[in-house]
């Protein structure tokens, strides 16, 4: 066996030794042994979320140096098989279809999963977790929800899943230089909002002489985080009087607050062709965006690709995060990240069931979480006796592990290690950037308020299971009157005499029409009798106060 090999740490061993180091060439004899001992191996395949963003010089989602050190240090050989991420739902359905699914199915998404198991195109995985694991029983028997979460109404687990840190999905942010430029302070209202957005795109906040801001943005992410702002997130359905009900009037007030942005011109008007967000994301790194919204649940992937980057095209640039504004249908937190979040699913056709289970154990491991996190041990990170890891190479981390470690790691718990994977732990508070993200990080934290609800009843992904028919008519019916940018409340943004409140008429008549009474009524009803089998937003916050209060020790 060459050295590099005698330096893989085995999966569930001690700490993590330094993988990647440089390793002396093996001879013809040992790469012949390596070659039999790899023939031996049991072998799974498994799927991986293709994003596009992997670097050339990182070869491709399938085979890079991720890849490569889950075959050598891990207890099975693994073919990864690529999904595209925005069409994940297509692309399973045809490989199933063909006969050609891989054995272990990660993805996030229970609309895509939740048909599969209807059509018993996945496996109960009771029995193999029983029969085989020792990491993911343990898991199991700690965390009762995640069972919970993972049981089907047919009374059996089909999914294996996580425990993520529970904080802020996404971060509302403001430029603050601006806010002191002209004399204004954070919003507290929509209204306010909107005045501050509206100062930001007329009165020339960066100083050049030209009408070139945009107040706020409204593509991808900063779309969403507006509806939820409004207590609104797929599938459009909110608790009102202890009862389960379509949010009509909250989709409908969002709409009038984008309808109004738009009609002003203080946001962009091509935001619809931005699809993933990246023009806006550009727009603001470059200065000309006063208030943003994306994603913040991992804050060193928002300080080295958000912040850094901000302050390097903008010196003078300063944002802050601030909590989400009242609205004229309430107050409300931000979406949680999901603590208990089903991640993966097992093939029906898989022949090695023990195999998989070896590999699901692995990458529920902490050595499995340390790397995916801090990269390799000398290479990327150092770990000081009694410490939490450091990075000590951003830049050769950001190249060989931003792009795809997140996706590699849907199995990885970080509250399983303790605090050194949360998510202020990777940053380093002698450096005055990072200082900087990690405040605003545990200021957003510090904006939730127990007593105030979150969008929807629960996460949208431990919304229940509805029935094959009915979910049908919730699919079907998503791009024309759906949460966000179903096409009748686009319509009514886009055109100034089509009212949202004509749109709200509209977009009810066609869910009745296409027979949305019937799924209105099948969520009344199960929350009505059977809410305990949920995890609620009151479970949701109970994780969050515990791993609050574990930080804070």
């Amino acid at each position: 066996m060459s050295e590099r090999m005698k330096r893989v740490l085995l999966w569930g061993t001690a700490a993590l030794l330094a993988i990647g180091a440089g390793c002396s060439a093996p001879t013809d004899e040992t790469a012949a042994g390596e070659a039999h001992n790899l023939e031996k191996r049991r072998h799974i395949t498994a799927t991986i979320y293709d994003r596009g963003n992997i670097p050339s010089s990182e070869g491709t989602i399938e085979n890079n140096k991720i890849s490569q050190w889950i075959n050598d240090a891990g207890p099975v050989q693994v073919k990864f098989i690529a999904v595209p991420r925005a069409q994940s739902e297509q692309r399973l359905n045809t490989l199933f279809a063909g006969g050609g699914a891989p054995d272990l199915i990660l993805e996030y998404g229970p609309q895509v999963k939740n048909p599969l198991i209807d059509q018993q195109q996945l496996r109960p995985i009771d029995e193999m977790i029983e029969k085989y694991s020792t990491v993911y029983k343990g898991l199991l028997q700690k965390y009762p929800l995640l069972k919970k979460a993972g049981t089907a109404p047919d009374g059996r687990m089909y999914q294996f899943g996580r425990i993520n840190e529970t904080i802020p999905q996404r971060g509302l942010f403001i430029r603050t230089d601006w806010l002191a430029k002209l004399n204004l302070e954070i919003p507290q209202t929509t209204a306010e909002l909107y005045q501050v957005a509206k100062a930001f795109t007329e009165q020339d906040p960066d100083g050049n002489g030209k009408k070139d801001t945009y107040g706020m943005a409204m593509s991808y992410n900063s779309g969403a985080i507006l509806d939820e702002m409004f207590g609104v997130t797929y599938p459009g359905f909110i608790v009102y009087n202890n009862e389960l009900i379509h949010g009509w009037d909250h989709i409908k007030a969002a709409t009038e607050f984008k309808k109004q942005l738009y009609n002003e011109g203080l946001v962009d008007r091509d935001y619809l062709n931005d699809k993933n967000g990246s023009k806006a994301k550009q727009d603001f790194l470059k200065g000309k965006i006063g208030i943003y919204m994306e994603q913040f649940n991992v804050p060193f992937v928002f300080y080295s690709d958000y912040y850094l980057n901000l302050k390097k095209n903008v010196p003078g640039a300063e944002i802050t995060v601030m909590p989400y504004p009242k609205t004229p249908v309430g107050q409300f937190n931000p979406i949680l990240v999901n603590p208990v979040q089903l991640t993966a699913a097992v093939n029906a056709e898989a022949k090695d069931l023990e195999a998989v289970m070896q590999y699901v154990d692995f990458a529920a491991s902490e050595t499995f979480m340390k790397a995916m996190y801090y990269g390799f041990e000398g290479v990327h990170s150092k770990t000081e006796p009694g410490q939490c890891p450091q990075v000590t190479n951003l830049d050769k981390w950001k190249t060989e592990f931003n792009f795809g470690a997140g996706d590699f790691a849907m199995l990885a718990s970080p509250t399983l290690a303790g605090t050194c994977y949360f998510g202020t732990e990777k940053l380093d508070a002698k450096d005055a950037l990072q200082n900087q993200v990690k405040a605003m990080f545990e200021a957003n934290s510090s904006f939730v308020h127990l007593d105030l609800p979150i969008a929807g009843p629960t996460h949208a992904e431990q919304m229940p299971q509805l029935p094959k028919e009915l979910q049908l008519i919730l699919t079907n019916t998503t791009k024309q009157v759906g949460v966000g940018e179903g096409d009748i409340w686009v319509k009514s943004i886009l055109t100034p005499s089509y009212t949202p409140e004509q749109a709200k008429q509209d977009a009810i008549a066609a869910w009745l029409k296409a027979g949305g009474k019937q799924v209105d009524e099948w969520y009344k009803s199960y929350y009505a009798k059977d809410k305990d089998k949920m995890i609620l937003t009151k479970d949701i916050y109970e994780i969050f106060k515990e791993q609050r209060a574990l930080q804070k020790k």
